[in-house]
């Protein structure tokens, strides 16, 4: 997840945006995993999918340079959130360790860590890893990190879903679905979830 972290922020970087949105993590996921592509459909659905993701910095993305993404409809959390947190029970979650690694970086600095992602990212990653916890631990997957990004109707990813002709709610079921191969007693929480 750290990577995609990583390379989510570079094409942020690049495109002139303040911070990573979901938008740019689902174009990633899109790049780098193939149980994303799957969920989303595959084939075709993927190739007009990314000329989209890829239109971004030329074309109807250039109105979204200069504003936050947060639609309002999920509870942030916010990197202190996540920093609390991690003082309070150590995770060993690579999501986490680049936000502590940040937080603490600002800290010696003496001034506040940057927020580098929009609102509803930091939700979707929060939501990424409550999922994989659900499933039994480990880190989380891409599909994990997609079920967060389909979960506000008015977040970028879900938007430029749609300008491809891909159903978010479709996308949400295909991994609603998946759910019910988790252990005992993990299905049903990870498709209330969803």
């Amino acid at each position: 997840m750290a990577a995609v972290l990583a390379a989510a922020r570079r094409r942020a970087v690049r495109d002139g945006d303040r911070q990573t949105d979901t938008a740019h993590l689902l174009h990633t996921l899109l790049e780098s995993d193939p149980e994303v592509r799957a969920a989303v459909g595959g084939g075709p659905r993927i190739a007009r999918l990314l000329g989209y993701l890829v239109q971004r910095s030329i074309g109807y993305g250039l109105r979204w340079q200069s504003t936050v993404e947060d639609s309002g409809a999920l509870p942030v959390v916010t990197r202190t959130d996540a920093v609390t947190k991690t003082d309070a029970a150590t995770r060993t979650d690579a999501v986490t360790n680049a936000d502590v690694t940040d937080s603490a970086r600002a800290a010696a600095a003496g001034a506040a860590a940057p927020d580098r992602r929009s609102p509803l990212a930091s939700a979707a990653l929060e939501h990424a890893r409550e999922r994989a916890a659900r499933r039994g631990g480990g880190p989380a997957r891409g599909v994990d990190l997609l079920a967060g990004l389909l979960l506000d109707p008015e977040s970028r990813a879900v938007e430029v879903l749609a300008r491809a002709g891909i159903d978010a709610r479709e996308a949400a079921a295909r991994l609603d679905n998946d759910a019910e191969d988790l252990p005992d007693g993990h299905a049903e929480d990870a498709r209330a979830a969803c």
